[in-house]
């Protein structure tokens, strides 16, 4: 039986972890080498490492940072940030990531998507999608009257616009429909994070993460909102994820790894634990 995995996201700016709500507000949680070194100790699965101003600062992502974690730490890692062409891919899985997460990149040129999967694999190509719930009628001035759309059963009127830039641009894509192109396109995971959960700690968005989880054959990583070990079994559970990603409830210590695995287990859900070394 497939584990679900628990993992832990580092939102980093300035060479520093930080974390926000609704992807403002930001304040500091520490340094992404030591952060990300005590994740691998408690028994992470994966490690997501984002510098979530890279894009809008019209720059590439820190790779020394990047090369500093990877060489400290054993669980997979997956970074994503300012990555704009094939080279910029290529830079980072040299720098050590096992996996590249693509956002503004992959609606600007689709084609990177592609390139990566022929290039690395489609193990190593995951597209993050950041939708947030708008209005149908202004989704629809910036899509066009005959784009693709899917509205929200929980707040009718409501669909599930992308985002990119950090949460900056709506860009007229419908989340459902993006993550089924995205798929067709190579990439063999989707981390979709709720621009409406991020950090807020009230609860995953279980109704976008259940419809993209049914509608792709990729693995979906749930992400935003995440503020108890409950959220995360509720997301698994219902929302149909097979991994969750969270960072608050971590990064301040509120929850461990361990306490969650716990947790989840004893709902019943597969997880991996980690098994002390013998001394």
């Amino acid at each position: 039986m497939l584990t679900h995995r628990i993992i832990p996201c580092l939102d980093v700016k300035s060479g520093r972890v930080v974390k926000g709500v609704n992807f403002v507000d930001l304040v500091d949680a520490g340094d992404p080498v030591q952060i990300a070194r005590a994740y691998d100790e408690q028994g992470a699965d994966e490690l997501v490492f984002l510098d979530i101003t890279a894009s809008h600062e019209g720059r590439g992502i820190i790779h020394d940072v990047v090369r500093q974690v990877a060489e400290q730490c054993f669980m997979p890692f997956t970074v994503g940030g300012g990555i704009r062409t094939i080279d910029d891919v290529t830079a980072l899985i040299q720098a050590g990531a096992e996996k590249v997460s693509i956002n503004t990149a992959a609606v600007v040129t689709p084609e990177i998507v592609s390139q990566t999967a022929r290039r690395f694999g489609t193990c190593a190509t995951v597209v993050n999608i950041d939708p947030k719930r708008v209005p149908i009628d202004d989704y629809l001035s910036r899509a066009g009257k005959d784009a693709p759309v899917t509205e929200s059963t929980e707040r009718p009127g409501t669909c599930f616009e992308v985002h990119t830039h950090g949460g900056r641009t709506p860009v007229g894509l419908d989340a459902l429909d993006w993550a089924q192109r995205v798929v067709e396109l190579g990439a063999g995971e989707i981390v979709l994070t709720s621009m409406d959960g991020d950090g807020t700690q009230t609860g995953y968005d279980i109704e976008i993460t259940r419809l993209v989880a049914q509608a792709v054959s990729v693995p979906v990583v749930a992400s935003g909102g995440a503020g108890s070990p409950e959220h995360i079994a509720d997301v698994l559970e219902e929302g149909c994820a097979d991994a969750a990603l969270a960072a608050s409830i971590f990064h301040f210590g509120t929850y461990t790894i361990a306490e969650t695995k716990e947790y989840l287990a004893r709902r019943g859900l597969p997880v991996r634990t980690v098994v002390p070394l013998a001394s």
